[in-house]
This record gives C-alpha cells, structure tokens and sequence, in this order.
C-alpha cells in the first residue's frame, strides 16, 4: 500500500468484525516496537499483545467498554496494550556520553510520553497497511489492568489499540460529514517561518 493510501485511511474505529487476524501479521504489526523512535535510544517502549477472548473481555471491562453506545474493545480480535518505562530514559541520559556539564538533562518535555504518542502512530500505520482497522483506548483503572498482565510497577499504561477488520458500518458518512465539518482550518494550524505571518 502506498503511504498516502495508508495514511488517507487513517481513522479512530470503533465497530469491528470478530474475524480473526492472522498471527503472523499480529506478530509483524508488534514487530514495530524495533522501529519506533526513542529519545537516545532508551528503547522505554513495552507492548502486551492481547488476542484470547476471555483477556480481551476484562482488558475491555478495565477500559470502561460499558460507558460506551456499543462494545468494540471485546469485540476486536486483537488488542495491543501500549506502555513506556520513564526510568529508562532517565537510566540512558545519566551515561557518560550523554551527560550534560556531568549532570542528566533537564527535559523540555517528558519524551517518554512524545515517543509513545510516536509509537502509538507507528502501530497503527502498521495495522492499516495490512488492510485492517485501528483504535484506540484509554484505561484509568491501570492498576487492575497492570495486574492482569503482568506489567512490572514501573511501566507506565499508555492506552490500548484495538486492531481487527472494520464493519461495513465502521465509519457512518454521518460522522464522516460531522468530522469534516469540524476540520479548522489549515492556516489555523500551520504557519510558515512565523506564527506572526498567516500567509
């Protein structure tokens, strides 16, 4: 698939087909981890990579599931939860080759966070170019769901992508048309050399 094809049909899904994907191509999609960018390398990034029925219901149930109008993050056949571990930045920026007058850095912004935004992108350009659909989830309850899988203390939960094949239904031309009519426009988010300049 060419890139603007995958990056046209980039959307946030949620209605989706039990059918199963294929674990060879889960097993690619996870394989991104290695791609995705890092601050210096740290390599903070952690991914469960949940398919059984029974995991993929609770993992459902911790997201909240309920509150919204239909289920789709039980209904999805995979779900990739995405976390980071910060300490492993910090482990990389206090070696010797990164130090800074002898001292860590001090971060302009928590890069653990950016990379796993990065990363998040980077599952889902994936998934699309394998011909399926992506979502994503929040999870507040990230205690219980830590303890479900295992996730050591210091692993921050990032959120959960839900990756599978769309329904016919998955994206209504009534949200499609309430989307666009929302898109500011590009002036109001892109300017060149200045912000002062809108040319």
């Amino acid at each position: 698939m060419e890139f603007d094809e995958v990056l046209a049909r980039r959307r946030m899904v949620r209605r989706y087909r039990p059918d199963p994907v294929p674990p060879d191509t889960v097993e690619k999609i996870a394989r991104t981890i290695r791609r995705a960018p890092s601050a210096g390398f740290s390599q903070g990034h952690r991914l469960v990579v949940v398919t059984e029925r029974a995991a993929r219901e609770r993992v459902a149930e911790l997201a909240e599931e309920s509150l919204y109008p239909e289920k789709w993050l039980s209904v999805a056949p995979v779900l990739m939860v995405l976390g980071v571990r910060e300490d492993d930045y910090h482990d990389r920026y206090t070696r010797p080759d990164k130090l800074i007058d002898g001292k860590e850095l001090e971060w302009p912004a928590p890069y653990w966070w950016v990379d796993s935004g990065a990363f998040l992108m980077l599952v889902q350009l994936a998934a699309i170019n394998e011909g399926l659909a992506t979502g994503f989830a929040t999870v507040r309850r990230t205690a219980a769901l830590k303890e479900l899988l295992g996730l050591p203390d210091d692993v921050a939960v990032v959120g959960v992508v839900t990756i599978g094949h769309p329904r016919e239904d998955a994206v209504p031309p009534a949200d499609t048309a309430r989307l666009r009519s929302m898109a500011r426009p590009f002036g109001d988010l892109v300017r060149r050399e200045s912000w002062a300049d809108p040319r």
